[in-house]
């Protein structure tokens, strides 16, 4: 069986707290083993890879044999628990009152609450109602992780990859988050399934890591459900499975994952593993290239240039071809079409797509 190569990249943003993620593309099935900031919003909930155009061919797009994938994070603090203390810790983090959270967290951290020391240590990791102190917060990540804190368990892997507040110690990185997986913390789960991709800080496991993408996915988090979709679609680790893939792929486009919305638009439009629905596709196409994908800009302009499953519209498409190659998403075919277009459409695209991208 062909085995993905997938390549891992442990720095973290200095900005962002510890209870971030890594992101990759998912894998594609070629052997060889590899050697946008936002404010944290708790509680919980759980941010590419090259597609075939859906209006050119009807295959099924691929990742990139080697993808390498930048690495911003979503920040998902731990859930409130059931003491009421803490439930007023996490209110005051809510609302950005993070002084009166860091003091009320204190409070609580004396009485051993787990839950306020990893309150703590996300505060002084990320320099929030207090001056950021990475030796601090591993500290109080370390004792809410002796507590038995998945969430702390997590961060304080998060923290030995990244070497902050320590040396970079991935053998500890690698138990912490397995301990944080097995006590269901699904970013944990999802995070070691690439460790178990990546072939250097654990012996590729395809099948393990499907098993641990599996249970991310089922709690709910879309970037486990398009990396597991993607293990469906190309059968890595798993029987291949078209239908199930494009159920994943639907479910983490609900969540807004803005590259399963482009892989299940063009599943629909296509009718890949999914009824065909071209309308239905075209418009998740839209909503993905207003979210700034590339790929989905490309795919929107072949649609509207061509009038496949929608009225033609020139200008509009053209505007997002223009958009999507200052993004790197070039395409020559497009390019051809654009200067056979009357020079007055062509300055109506142009103009377009300059507001849009906010140029004069």
């Amino acid at each position: 069986m062909k085995l993905p190569c997938i390549t891992i990249l442990a720095t973290l943003l200095l900005t962002v707290p510890a209870a971030a993620q890594l992101q990759i593309t998912p894998p594609a099935t070629v052997p060889s083993p590899p050697a946008e900031k936002q404010k944290p919003k708790p509680p919980p909930a759980a941010k590419k890879k090259e597609a075939a155009p859906a209006p050119k061919p009807s295959a099924s797009p691929k990742p990139a044999a080697s993808p390498k994938p930048a690495l911003p994070a979503t920040v998902i603090p731990a859930p409130p628990s059931d003491t009421p203390g803490v439930d007023l810790v996490f209110g005051a983090y809510q609302r950005g009152q993070y002084k009166t959270a860091f003091d009320l967290a204190t409070a609580r951290a004396a009485t051993g609450d787990p839950k306020a020391m990893t309150m703590l240590g996300e505060l002084y990791s990320n320099a929030m109602g207090i001056r950021r102190d990475y030796a601090k917060a591993v500290e109080w990540y370390k004792r809410a992780a002796d507590a038995g804190d998945r969430e702390a368990m997590f961060a304080l892997a998060m923290m030995r990859i990244s070497g902050r507040g320590g040396p970079v110690d991935k053998g500890e990185a690698v138990k912490l988050m397995a301990s944080a997986a097995k006590l269901g913390e699904p970013k944990a789960a999802y995070n070691l399934a690439l460790l178990y991709l990546d072939s250097q800080t654990l012996p590729q496991d395809v099948k393990r890591s499907a098993e641990l993408l599996r249970q991310a996915a089922d709690a709910g988090l879309p970037e486990a459900q398009y990396a597991l979709a993607t293990f469906y679609k190309e059968g890595t680790g798993v029987p291949k499975d078209p239908e199930r893939a494009v159920r994943l792929l639907q479910a983490a486009s609900l969540a807004d994952n803005v590259d399963a919305e482009v892989e299940y638009a063009i599943a629909m439009f296509n009718g890949t593993g999914t009824p065909k629905n071209q309308p239905a596709a075209v418009a998740l196409l839209r909503k993905a290239s207003r979210q700034g994908s590339a790929i989905a800009q490309n795919r929107l302009a072949w649609v509207l240039i061509n009038g496949m499953g929608v009225p033609v519209d020139k200008i509009e498409g053209f505007k997002w071809h223009l958009v999507a190659k200052t993004s790197g998403k070039g395409d020559p075919d497009l390019d051809k079409q654009l200067s056979d277009l009357p020079a007055e459409d062509r300055a109506k695209a142009e103009a377009a797509a300059k507001k849009w991208l906010g140029t004069k």
